[in-house]
């Protein structure tokens, strides 16, 4: 035995290399050339970042100049917009909209989607279909009713209704979202919470939603720039311009006659900075939510 043990092993000799070689490896044959991934790349980023640089061009430079370069850089711009145009008012509202909307979005989704996923009833997939082509119904043809709803409910010109309407046209594909989601999570986990004494409500708090972080992250975000960036329902359910958000306030910068190009250009950069900012803090999770719901549906 103690032969076998110390008996060495054969050496592995590397297959010699082929003549003139300069010893790197090979790129295999079914691979592309490295300039035929960057150069499409590098065409689209062109093409993403050129529209956010003449943005910003028009928003830093001084008013009447023609220069490429924002230089002297100016915030005459923001300040204009900000203070006279009355977007710290727009600003405020859009966060409140698009955070109040995200939660609610969450809290409903989460129980449907949980729902969808664990329990097996008659209706489940008709109900599923329903909410699917939901998605086909554009927000514009609910319009009218919905303003006959939030009249009675007297909730115009009231954040609320633009909240309400937010989350409910966000709802349906939320809630499938969230529930495969929740597919991914083994319902051993659940069951063995359940033998420890817990409720169906606690295991489902202790172990089924700390693992639907980066699913929550994915659909929160998507909820919170979907308010943030939506016009059609603030435009029609707000009336008072201290109610109004920051795509209304965009609209109102655009004259009949003539257009500051400056202040509309700085508007926009204080619409797209929480945009970005969000993307910018979740992409780890947002990548990791979307590709652990697209396992199984």
């Amino acid at each position: 035995m103690t032969a076998a043990l110390t008996t060495p092993q054969p050496v592995v000799t590397p297959p010699p290399s082929e003549p003139g070689g300069s010893g790197k490896r090979r790129r295999p044959h079914d691979e592309p050339p490295r300039w035929q991934i960057c150069l499409p790349l590098g065409v689209y980023l062109v093409f993403t970042l050129v529209p956010f640089y003449w943005m910003l061009l028009f928003a830093l430079r001084e008013p009447g100049s023609d220069s490429l370069v924002p230089w002297p850089i100016t915030g005459e711009h923001f300040a204009k917009v900000w203070n006279e145009r009355g977007f710290d008012t727009y600003f405020v509202n859009s966060m409140y909209v698009g955070i109040a909307s995200m939660l609610m979005t969450l809290l409903v989704a989460l129980s449907g989607g949980y729902a969808l996923a664990r329990f097996k009833f008659r209706m489940r997939m008709p109900f599923m279909l329903a909410l699917l082509c939901s998605q086909f119904i554009p927000g514009a043809l609910m319009l009218v009713p919905l303003f006959e709803i939030f009249r009675e409910l007297t909730l115009l010109n009231s954040l609320w209704s633009v909240i309400i309407a937010e989350t409910v046209f966000q709802l349906p594909l939320s809630m499938i979202l969230i529930s495969g989601f929740i597919r991914n999570v083994p319902p051993s986990l659940e069951e063995q919470a359940w033998v420890d004494g817990c409720s169906r409500f606690r295991a489902f708090l202790a172990v089924v939603l700390p693992l639907l972080r980066p699913g929550l992250v994915a659909v929160g975000s998507f909820a919170f720039v979907h308010s943030w960036n939506h016009f059609l329902f603030a435009l029609m359910f707000l009336n008072s311009q201290d109610k109004q958000t920051i795509p209304v306030g965009l609209n109102t910068l655009l004259g009949s006659d003539s257009v500051d190009l400056g202040a509309l250009a700085a508007g926009g950069v204080v619409a797209a900075v929480p945009v970005v900012i969000v993307f910018a803090f979740i992409q780890r999770w947002l990548i990791t939510g979307f590709s652990a719901g697209a396992v199984k549906g």
